[in-house]
């Protein structure tokens, strides 16, 4: 008997509904590692909805990294929580996914090519914002980042991540070396900063320029190895779950799950550096450990660098709960590194829905060239 139910008259479409119901109960151990979901068919006349709704909803689950789809046999759980590697007995280990696709076979340079912004609507909302804003872009920007960007962020990640932040958790900042020092201003020195290995240069060497002690844990298929990061002495873990650079390496949705447990003990933190997500060629975007923990205690990154320009400089981070008061008490006085005329042009490229029309582009044109391979 299937004990889902979908509420016809909530916001949420039926089929988002029914993926979070079935996620909820991989994760809790329902269907266990190998076992199979109910049918579609039987999902469907059940609950009332089509069997395109109930795919929708296995596809999603499929594109996380759940379970995954088996030709003529169903669907089947590959989701665990004992730290192996997420592929299923009968799976070769390293099955031909989206997924899988997304993370390692797009060439950097041509992904770079592929998502340029469009210059005509940039210049656009630029003329605009001068023209509505007048002199008040030459005005100084709050320390934190203008209430405009500042609100734009916080309903983009709603709608978008699942991200249910407001504006007093977002910090505007110059581009992610800037903001990793500013996170160890707000940790602490004292604390051991677990990074991936290998991983962004730059990461390493603004923590180790922050006088701080970095331990670094080696990467295994689909994210930091599990025996590392239980014998790790790390306080902090800075991870890149969406697509690690330089390796490519795509954390899987146990890894995901295996960090938030890891960081479940008291005074741990991880820092998501959600870097490029946005052009993820899944139906839906990465789910991203600051949305999937309950605990309060994920730092999430991101810039617009490769969203809009390199040259804009500008990207931000949004603090739990927890660390937005103090942060604002402690370090409120650092002046915000990103100017208020280009924080208005982003606001604007983000409330007019050419930022989303631009990522829903790119992400039509990586499908279509996956699906011509």
């Amino acid at each position: 008997m299937v004990r889902y139910q979908i509420d016809r008259d909530a916001p949420t479409p039926a089929y988002l509904q029914l993926y979070l119901q079935l996620r909820e109960d991989i994760v809790r151990g329902i269907y266990s590692y190998g076992g199979k979901l109910p049918s579609k068919r039987i999902i469907a006349g059940e609950l009332g909805l089509s069997t395109v709704t109930v795919e929708h909803a296995y596809a999603l689950l499929d594109d996380e990294g759940y379970v995954e789809s088996r030709q003529r046999s169903g669907y089947y759980v590959i989701f665990r929580t004992d730290g192996g590697f997420t592929a299923s007995p009968a799976a070769q280990p390293f099955r031909d996914s989206r997924r899988r696709q997304d993370s390692l076979h797009v060439p950097a340079a041509s992904l770079a090519a592929s998502t340029e912004f469009p210059f005509s609507v940039l210049a656009k909302v630029m003329r605009k914002v001068i023209s509505d804003r007048g002199e008040a872009i030459l005005d100084r920007s709050p320390n934190m980042g203008t209430a405009e960007l500042r609100d734009a962020i916080s309903r983009y990640l709603g709608r978008s991540r699942g991200i249910a932040a407001d504006a007093a958790q977002i910090v505007i900042g110059s581009g992610s070396e800037y903001l990793y020092g500013l996170i160890v201003e707000l940790l602490g020195r004292r604390r051991i900063y677990g990074i991936e290995s290998p991983s962004y240069q730059k990461i390493e060497q603004v923590y180790r320029a922050c006088d701080v002690q970095v331990e670094k844990l080696p990467l295994g298929r689909d994210g930091i190895e599990s025996a590392a990061l239980r014998e790790s002495r790390a306080d902090i873990l800075h991870i890149s779950p969406y697509r690690s650079f330089p390796s490519g390496v795509t954390a899987s949705a146990s890894k995901r799950h295996e960090y938030i447990r890891w960081a479940a003990k008291p005074g741990r933190y991880l820092v998501e550096d959600d870097f490029e997500s946005e052009f993820t060629v899944l139906t839906k975007p990465e789910e991203t450990l600051f949305a999937l923990s309950d605990d309060d205690n994920v730092i999430y990154m991101n810039t617009f660098s490769q969203t809009v320009s390199p040259s804009l400089r500008a990207g931000y981070m949004v603090l739990p709960r927890r660390l937005a008061a103090e942060f604002a008490e402690r370090l409120g006085f650092y002046a915000c590194t990103v100017p208020t005329y280009l924080q208005y042009v982003l606001a604007e490229l983000i409330d007019s829905g050419d930022f989303e029309r631009h990522i829903n582009r790119i992400r039509r044109q990586k499908r279509d060239t996956e699906k011509k391979r």
